[in-house]
């Protein structure tokens, strides 16, 4: 494991955050592997509403300083894949996705290669000179595409989402890439992108983690880890729907005190942030009465098993 050069130039602060317009243009360069001189292009992203706590943004910074992955980690529901789209929204850098699958493969963050229909091509007469230059069939992933963007002197927001969903070799097959921020296709070795020397351009990567998977010893290493604590106190949660434009204070106040009732139940998934957003936003629009929230309407948004449901409406029941 390679030692990191710390770079303390860039940050994220929500006072900055909170004081950003709505909406914001950055430019971005398209990277291609056949195109040498990358096209510019001018997109306009939008203002996530997020609220990180003083932990949170420590975790960022620390990360973004030392170029290791941010580990966020926490129960489902929690915010930790949003963190990502705020933090590019605030330094105004294009976001890189990668939502993982059972079938994803380590290898596809960085490049892949189309062989078959290369071979398609080469049999083709029209298409045959085009099969000569393998470069016309690889395409960059969202980690290779940040990489490569880093030569051209940009850098880049990066999101491996939900990790733990693919196999157990999914994480130990991106150690030397996430350590030395470079890669080398395999089937063309002459060609080869890496980030450089210069701290400021080293991709800001978040990896986020539902604990279904245990990650192995050496990725665990490379990164810094978060752990992402559901806001338990009124206060807080109050703060989160006022961020997300909910500011009906009745509404709020009873739809948290559910909430709250609902967490301290023994349950087998406990409704998190986005449940409870999706909750409260359905009764603000249908104009649901206050007093209507003790009888648990429109449960299927807050608790997904048929067990659950059932302890809820027993335990809400005897009150």
């Amino acid at each position: 494991m390679s030692k990191r050069s710390v770079d303390t130039s860039t940050s994220f602060s929500t006072t900055a955050y909170k004081s950003l317009d709505d909406s914001r243009e950055i430019e971005i360069l398209e990277i291609a592997v056949s195109e040498e001189n990358p096209a510019k292009k001018t997109i306009t992203i939008y203002k996530e509403p997020y609220l990180p706590d003083d932990k949170l943004v420590e975790a960022v910074n620390l990360a973004i300083a030392l170029g290791r992955p941010l580990l966020l980690q926490g129960e489902p529901g929690c915010g930790k894949t949003r963190l990502a789209y705020a933090v590019a929204y605030a330094l105004g850098l294009p976001l890189e996705v990668s939502y993982i699958k059972s079938t994803s493969r380590a290898q596809d963050l960085l490049y892949t290669y189309d062989a078959v229909n290369r071979l398609y091509d080469a049999q083709l007469g029209a298409e045959g000179q085009r099969s000569r230059d393998i470069r016309n069939y690889i395409q960059l992933g969202p980690l290779g595409r940040a990489i490569a963007r880093a030569q051209y002197g940009r850098r880049s927001v990066v999101l491996i989402d939900e990790i733990d969903k693919a196999d157990l070799d999914f994480p130990n097959d991106l150690l030397w890439e996430l350590d030395r921020l470079e890669f080398r296709v395999t089937e063309a070795p002459e060609i080869y992108y890496a980030v450089g020397k210069n701290p400021a351009l080293r991709p800001i990567v978040f990896v986020t983690h539902n604990e279904e998977k245990a990650l192995p010893t050496a990725f665990l290493r490379r990164c810094i880890f978060h752990y992402v604590e559901f806001p338990e106190t009124e206060e807080d949660l109050q703060q989160v729907l006022a961020t997300h434009e909910i500011s009906n204070p009745e509404l709020s106040k009873k739809a948290i005190e559910v909430l709250l009732k609902l967490r301290d139940i023994n349950l087998t998934k406990p409704p998190g942030l986005s449940e409870l957003l999706d909750w409260v936003g359905y009764l603000k629009a249908v104009e649901t009465p206050v007093e209507e929230l003790d009888k648990l309407p429109y449960l299927g948004a807050l608790l997904k098993q048929e067990i659950d449901r059932q302890r809820a409406m027993e335990a809400f029941a005897k009150q």
